[in-house]
């Protein structure tokens, strides 16, 4: 699945639109590499656990010259820990049960001051 066609299924599954479903995910992409950039972690309860982890340096094998050894730079990197309910997904096959809150009907100021019985003045 690309970018593209889990905006599609979100906006399926939600009943949002495919518009504020692609400005949620990438609101979401860009806070959680924000955080990642900071050295924080960014947990997602049952889905999983995104970190940075310190990759050691370390020597490796030129692949071009197998007989030359290189030395690999030590590097921070980012990586992903899977939750309870992710593993068992994949394990099993089913998927997790989907809750969604109902979506509150955005209203203007005006439908607003008309429920509170107020009147524009002029």
């Amino acid at each position: 699945m690309n970018k593209s066609e889990l905006v599609d299924a979100v906006a399926r599954t939600t009943g949002l639109s495919k518009a504020d479903v692609d400005r949620t995910i990438k609101g979401t992409i860009y806070n959680v590499s924000a955080a990642l950039s900071r050295g924080e972690k960014v947990t997602f309860v049952g889905f999983g656990t995104f970190e940075r982890r310190q990759r050691k340096a370390r020597m490796g094998v030129n692949p071009q010259n197998p007989t030359e050894k290189i030395k690999i730079p030590a590097k921070k990197r980012p990586a992903f820990s899977p939750g309870s309910e992710l593993k068992v997904a994949c394990e099993t096959g089913r998927v997790p049960k989907l809750t969604l809150m109902p979506v509150a009907k955005k209203t203007s100021w005006k439908e607003k001051s008309r429920k509170h019985g107020k009147k524009r003045s002029r």
